[in-house]
């Protein structure tokens, strides 16, 4: 699963830099299925014409993340479907801390997948759904020669602050439902602070890892 995600991060990614579309007022939000289409289709196009992308410089990726992505993906909500039950015995703080670890953790773990970008293909096959609707899925699927096409659903929902993920389907497979059973272990060892420590730890060997500093990567709210 995890090399699966590596590999097929990039449209999510994509859909991250959403930050670089403006979201006025609610009558201008985007159809969620228009927003991912548009935004991952730009999202390419910076991917091609930026060298030090195509160089492998994740700290790049990550101040791009940083500034143009955090704010429209709910890291809280992943945070609490991806913990489960758990989250019910965290304090506010616990949360939190829970929270900011997780959200670094993703950013830092996939930005790498900007920078493996070469000729796939992202297509958007209809995705059904009342106008109404304030949750939604959309799908789209990554086209690569010589591969199958693997399919990447976003799940959607509707704020005052417009359309936001809180969970990605990989080839039928959940991230945050993926996560829940290494934090439940976690937790079952050594509670809710050993999973914020377990965290914090993977986030500073993927900081050495990629050279980065301790607070690079992940800010935001």
């Amino acid at each position: 699963m995890k090399r699966l995600l590596n590999r097929f991060f990039l449209p999510l990614l994509g859909l991250l830099f959403a930050g670089t579309l403006s979201v006025a007022a609610a009558s201008d939000v985007k159809a969620p299925d228009a927003l991912v289409k548009d935004v991952t289709n730009e999202v390419l196009e910076i991917v091609r014409a930026d060298k030090a992308i195509q160089a492998g410089d994740t700290k790049r990726v990550i101040e791009l993340v940083d500034a143009k992505v955090l704010p429209h993906f709910d890291f809280r909500r992943m945070t609490m479907l991806a913990v489960g039950r758990d989250w019910r015995q965290a304090s506010p703080e616990q949360q939190g801390k829970l929270t900011d670890a997780f959200r670094t953790l993703l950013v830092r773990t996939y930005s790498n997948a900007l920078t493996q970008y070469r000729d796939q293909r992202i297509v958007f096959p209809l995705s059904r759904f009342a106008a109404a609707d304030t949750r939604v899925q959309i799908r789209s699927e990554v086209i690569q020669t010589g591969a199958q096409p693997v399919g990447i659903d976003y799940m959607l929902e509707k704020s005052e602050q417009g359309w936001k993920v809180f969970d990605v389907i990989v080839a039928g497979v959940s991230l945050v439902t993926n996560y829940r059973s290494s934090f439940g272990q976690e937790i079952s060892r050594g509670g809710i602070d050993g999973l914020i420590k377990s965290l914090e730890d993977r986030n500073r060997s993927l900081a050495e890892q990629h050279g980065l500093q301790q607070g690079e990567g992940g800010r935001g709210a």
